[in-house]
């Protein structure tokens, strides 16, 4: 029961993690809590569904259709309303609205065209299972923990180890000198977008290959676990999301299997009531220091 709680735990929370880093990406370029986040999470699925189910589309091409669509919206979303509202004011709380505007308009464009009913998720194909001890390890749940691990660590290399990479860290840093030694800003913002939404994308589809079925209230669990993950490793800290996300499935997975699956939910409320109690800068972040 220990191991296969465990084991459940690590998968679902690479997902988060996955997500988290996601919202780690633009948060860390331009300290803006990105609310539209979860929405194209939840978009990416019911594309495939869209592309697969009633255009009759191959599986791989849906799949990869569907994270394209939804990483150019998520970069269009910067471009032609986020950067037009930062040209015009320098208040944050602007920006942050129209996100939640832009995730308003998404969940209930979805709802109108496919009710707000639960649908289920399609999977042509069955990878079987394999036994190590009692615990049983589904194909498609290894596949969704091995994708979910290349993607945070190819978003990682990017940030870390890359000239656009370097732009982001340096946006972060100063914008105004960023702007002063060469770095084209906005694009470099753009790339941010589209980054962060691709992790929500393939997070969102994975979820969806983990249950089986996709639904708008998915938004509303994985944006309170991505900002509780993003917040316990440290918000803005690509390692402290990752780290904070697989904490988080860990504990959801142990709580579901030993006290109850109604409750798996709340621990993302513990962990964030807890977090800003004891640690308000998390497991990797550090106390902003402001010169008067």
């Amino acid at each position: 029961m220990f191991f296969q709680q465990l084991f459940n735990g690590l998968i679902i929370g690479a997902t988060y993690s996955l997500v988290a880093v996601g919202f780690s990406i633009v948060y860390s370029v331009l300290e803006l809590v990105n609310f539209a986040h979860g929405s194209f999470y939840v978009l990416a699925g019911y594309l495939v569904l869209t592309m697969y189910s009633f255009m009759a589309l191959p599986y791989p091409v849906a799949l990869l259709a569907s994270l394209v669509i939804t990483s150019i919206l998520g970069a269009l979303m910067n471009k032609c309303l986020l950067e037009p509202i930062r040209k015009k004011t320098s208040s944050g709380e602007s920006v942050m609205t129209a996100t939640l505007g832009v995730s308003t308009f998404i969940l209930n464009l979805i709802m109108v065209l496919y009710g707000s009913e639960t649908k289920p998720f399609p999977m042509p194909f069955d990878l079987g299972r394999i036994y190590i001890g009692n615990v049983i390890m589904k194909w498609d749940q290894i596949i969704i923990g091995i994708a979910a691990v290349i993607m945070i660590v190819i978003m990682s290399l990017i940030i870390y180890r890359t000239k656009i990479g370097s732009g982001m860290r340096a946006i972060a840093q100063d914008t105004s000198a960023a702007k002063l030694m060469g770095v084209n800003t906005e694009m470099v913002i753009t790339v941010a977008f589209f980054s962060g939404t691709l992790c929500a994308a393939i997070a969102g589809l994975l979820i969806a290959m983990y249950y089986g079925s996709v639904d708008t209230t998915m938004y509303l669990g994985v944006s309170m676990k991505t900002f509780a993950a993003s917040l316990l490793g440290g918000i803005g800290s690509l390692p402290g999301a990752a780290l904070g996300g697989v904490i988080i499935g860990v504990l959801e997975a142990f709580v579901a299997g030993y006290v109850g699956a109604e409750w798996k939910d709340c621990m993302a409320f513990v962990v964030l009531i807890l977090v800003l109690l004891f640690r308000p800068s998390g497991l990797f972040g550090y106390k902003e220091i402001k010169k008067v």
